[in-house]
């Protein structure tokens, strides 16, 4: 053997996909979606509370224009259609993001160290296909798929969205990993079989069995990814 040459080491283990949510994962949105609903609603004469707002975190924007239509009806009598609700809120959140997106610390880096080892990507919100192109755009050739909330029956916490991403992929649901916000999105992708990374922005999410957490994107790279993939779990979140 030449005493220069080195044994390489056991292969990097890489997820088959990783399958990011949108907003308060890959984005910093939430506050856009709680500052339209704030103005929406008090066009309509109701008020609405910030822990009200947290409350939709993360849901599917139907159910998000089912409550916010039925609350104004409660607080002032109005009747306005759901349907209408979430349109003027996707519109209002995209003009938003279009002037200044500002991204999720250790997003762009994770995104782009994801695509240098080859490691597919899907983008998974309830955010509409409009907002959601919006987003895409922005960060080119990042996402094989993208998998929106007006293009799925169910929305999140339902699996659908992740189980649909995985097979637009032709990948085992079961060897991806999905980054998350929020319970509702987190429900979601442990429904669906994959292995689901929290990472926290405006809601708390509690410690699991099996479950990964990390207060920033910026604290995991493709091969931490490649062992959540693997079954291994990856707590690094502090509780206060």
């Amino acid at each position: 053997m030449n005493p220069d040459s080195t044994t390489p080491g056991p292969a990097v283990q890489l997820p088959a996909a990783v399958l990011w949510d949108m907003d308060g994962t890959l984005v910093d949105s939430e506050p856009h979606w709680i500052a339209a609903e704030t103005a929406l609603l008090g066009r309509h004469g109701a008020s609405w509370s910030h822990e009200q707002a947290l409350a939709l975190v993360g849901s599917a924007l139907p159910e998000s224009g089912r409550v916010l239509a039925e609350h104004v009806r409660a607080c002032t009598g109005v009747v306005l259609d759901p349907a209408a609700v979430v349109a003027e809120l996707v519109e209002a959140v995209n003009v938003q993001v279009r002037a200044a997106v500002v991204w999720r610390p250790g997003a762009l880096e994770l995104l782009a160290a994801l695509g240098a080892a080859g490691v597919p990507c899907a983008l998974v919100t309830m955010s509409y296909r409009s907002l959601a192109d919006t987003v895409a755009a922005m960060v080119p050739g990042a996402f094989s798929v993208v998998v929106a909330g007006d293009e799925v029956e169910r929305g999140k916490p339902s699996p659908d969205p992740y189980l649909r991403a995985a097979q637009l992929l032709g990948v085992d649901v079961r060897r991806c990993v999905v980054i998350e916000d929020s319970p509702t999105g987190v429900a979601s992708g442990e429904a669906a079989g994959a292995n689901v990374l929290a990472c926290p922005h405006m809601v708390p999410i509690p410690a699991a069995p099996g479950r990964s957490r990390v207060a920033s994107l910026a604290q995991v790279d493709p091969a931490a990814l490649g062992r959540i993939a693997a079954g291994e779990s990856l707590d690094a979140l502090v509780e206060v």
